[in-house]
């Protein structure tokens, strides 16, 4: 087994890493208001407390599934650990950032242990996906969040659907695009699996490893304390809550906002700021969306920690301002329902042509 180490490619701009600009651009001149306002200092106590509380509610929700044994009870369990497992998920997310230690290898380990050994992903191929997704928002034939098989984002995508069940779904998409989210933990397992199988992938003893432990605990777990049927009916439930619950935090970040060429050429500010969409709301919203929901500051600054998203928006906002930049921030109901409309609208070709 090779040395645990971080993946070293170096990032492009706007990833996990960081982005760096020319020192007279925009981008450079904010930077510095929020460096001079200390926003992108670590935070350690409070991720050293989001961990300690997390990983006390996983080892409670376990506890419980074991003291609740042969009982359709299980299923509240189910939905529990459905929420623990996304929270989860935002620390590994934020541990991809670099946003929780300055260490490199001390954010991959935290990583690993999130994401391969408590949750079940691979956080190496994460990472390389969320780069790659960093680096170009909403951009056509760059961005892996639009390269998504079972749904359309632009018209072209819909237009080019040749299977009878993916233009099925791209005319009704509006209408199954909540469904489908049920799916979203099964898609990622099945990737992982493949990222780990396949070749490419750094550390890929160690990140084996992990998700190995994961499965040979959760399954062993799952059939000592439940009869098949249940335990079958428990991981449905579990994995397809998950899935809900990590695409709905995702879904009103980007999805209905504008869609770029391969070619632009926007600057940074403009590409991450005018693709992306803010989500208004109080410290439940911040909790529940894992601080996504200040998606603009977010893609500016990826490094920065959860906790000063919030503190850097009425800077961030302020400058899109003096600068005349679009700064989109809506409720969460109300970004559901662009997105879902933006769905609806690209499927449209479908829909006129087979009447």
């Amino acid at each position: 087994m090779t040395a645990l180490v971080p993946p070293t490619a170096r990032p492009e701009r706007g990833t996990v890493a960081g982005a760096t600009q020319p020192r007279g651009s925009d981008f450079a001149e904010l930077m510095r208001r929020v460096k001079a306002a200390g926003l992108l200092d670590r935070r350690r106590g409070y991720y050293w407390t989001r961990i300690v509380v997390t990983g006390g509610l996983l080892a409670a929700g376990w506890a419980a599934f074991v003291m609740v044994g042969d009982s359709w009870w299980q299923l509240a369990v189910a939905a529990f650990l459905a929420v623990v497992f996304t929270q989860i998920g935002f620390l590994g997310h934020d541990a991809g950032h670099r946003q929780i230690f300055t260490s490199k290898r001390a954010n991959y380990v935290a990583g690993l242990l999130h994401g391969n050994l408590a949750i079940g992903l691979s956080f190496g191929w994460w990472v390389d996906k969320h780069n790659r997704h960093h680096a170009n928002p909403n951009t056509e034939d760059k961005d892996p969040d639009l390269a998504i098989g079972a749904l359309a984002f632009t018209t072209g995508q819909a237009v080019a659907k040749q299977g009878r069940v993916t233009r099925f779904i791209a005319r009704r998409q509006r209408y199954l695009f909540v469904p489908l989210l049920l799916l979203e933990a099964v898609q990622l397992h099945v990737s992982s699996v493949q990222a780990v199988i396949g070749r490419g992938l750094r550390n890929r003893a160690w990140e084996a490893t992990f998700l190995g432990l994961h499965a040979a605990g959760y399954l062993t777990v799952m059939l000592l304390v439940l009869p098949p049927v249940k335990a079958v009916v428990f991981v449905v439930v579990q994995q397809a809550l998950f899935g809900l619950y990590l695409g709905c935090s995702f879904a009103p970040n980007h999805k209905g906002m504008p869609i770029l060429a391969a070619d632009d050429r926007s600057d940074f500010l403009r590409r991450q700021v005018l693709t992306s969409r803010n989500v208004r709301g109080t410290w439940l919203v911040d909790l529940a969306l894992g601080g996504l929901n200040y998606q603009i500051e977010h893609h500016l600054f990826p490094s920065m920690p959860r906790p000063n998203l919030r503190r850097s928006q009425p800077i961030v906002r302020a400058f899109c301002e003096q600068r005349g930049v679009s700064y989109c921030e809506t409720t969460l109901l109300r970004s559901y329902s662009q997105a879902l409309h933006h769905l609806h609208d690209v499927g449209r070709p479908l829909r006129v042509t087979r009447r």
